[in-house]
């Protein structure tokens, strides 16, 4: 199974930019979408607005003022989390919160260019 995760847009080509600049390779762009390949099993699938719409069957929602998903990214260690956090800020992010660390995970939020939420995590492995 895979899974493909539709996030509508404004710019899409100012996003496909702030995807490319975190590391992620991009497929199937085309004029009012792109897919940002996460992994062989999972992809971001950016839609402009107008089509995106055209999907959706219900009124699509402002990620600038509400909060309709929180995407997260696991990643294999803490330096991992920032450095894709930085680059994402670097890219033009808005942090959101300061990082989060206990003894399971460690973990740091932003919001893309769109306003949506993501977070970086990695899972810390028990002692023992």
């Amino acid at each position: 199974m895979q899974l493909f995760v539709n996030l509508p847009v404004k710019d899409l080509s100012r996003s496909k930019t702030f995807f490319g600049e975190l590391g992620f390779a991009m497929f199937g762009a085309g004029e009012d979408m792109a897919s940002v390949v996460v992994n062989d099993g999972a992809q971001v699938m950016l839609l402009a607005e107008e089509t995106f719409a055209g999907y959706a069957a219900k009124e699509v929602g402002d990620a600038t003022k509400s909060t309709e998903a929180i995407l997260v990214v696991g990643v294999e260690n803490a330096a991992q989390v920032d450095e894709l956090t930085e680059k994402a800020l670097a890219a033009g992010a808005t942090p959101l919160g300061p990082p989060r660390q206990d003894a399971f995970r460690y973990q740091r939020a932003f919001a893309d260019l769109d306003g949506h939420h993501w977070e970086v995590l990695c899972l810390v492995q028990p002692a023992g």
